[in-house]
């Protein structure tokens, strides 16, 4: 069964004041909730199981996902009202709602792409990366493999220097890194795990041919999010 996580639980600060009354999730875009946008997507690739995490807010987008009977799908719920976990402490959280065996398709409910999930079947661990402009980079070196991050504003450096690629917010975790998340606290990002075990296991990124991506995180990429998703399309 394939199956993915969905990062919803977000406090959504950079959308205020849509955010005040409602969780990132569920904020419109094109007629539809970004939260529909991404199910439909990985429902439209052959995904049947989704771990939907959720703290702000968060009974609304339960009700919102009974209202839709859950488009069909198994959706299961990790609940993360009491101790929002970060993007790493959320999918430690949600592993006994997944299948340990299989690998994980994770996505932020704020990324809008052209990107064909049904090519993420892998069991490897994946990051979906590009070169665009952003502030902090991932480093990889000449076979793709993750080495490293930098911070291009501070200076800040993890691991070392190679070929600087921008994070999509998608990415396959294979299940054979479930065990490593042990020794890790309850909350913390994502990205640091996977740096500190990159060394050891492989960890590739994977450019997509063609990607168009829009990060739904603020108030203005909101505004173009309608004329993105009518681009993407054609």
């Amino acid at each position: 069964m394939k199956q993915a996580m969905i990062f919803a639980a977000g406090l959504g600060t950079r959308l205020k004041p849509l955010t005040d009354t409602m969780p990132k999730a569920l904020v419109p875009v094109a007629g539809q909730p970004l939260l529909w946008h991404v199910v439909t997507k990985l429902k439209a690739a052959g995904y049947e199981r989704i771990v939907v995490n959720v703290h702000h807010f968060a009974q609304q987008i339960t009700d919102y996902l009974q209202a839709n009977q859950n488009f069909g799908l198994d959706i299961r719920i990790s609940d993360e009202t009491a101790l929002l976990l970060e993007t790493g402490g959320g999918i430690k959280k949600a592993r006994t709602l997944l299948d340990p065996a299989e690998p994980v398709l994770i996505h932020n409910v704020d990324i809008l792409s052209n990107l064909d999930l049904a090519r993420l079947d892998a069991r490897e661990p994946l990051l979906v990366v590009s070169e665009r402009k952003t502030k902090r980079y991932l480093q990889f070196d000449e076979q793709m493999r993750l080495v490293g991050w930098q911070n291009t504003e501070t200076g800040q450096t993890k691991g070392r220097l190679g070929r600087p690629l921008a994070f999509s917010g998608i990415h396959v975790l294979s299940p054979s890194l479930f065990p490593l998340m042990d020794g890790f606290p309850d909350r913390f990002p994502i990205m640091d795990f996977y740096l500190s075990v990159c060394a050891r296991h492989c960890i590739r990124g994977y450019e997509a041919p063609g990607l168009q991506l829009l990060d739904v995180g603020k108030l203005d990429t909101l505004d173009r999010a309608e004329q993105f998703l009518d681009q993407t399309k054609k």
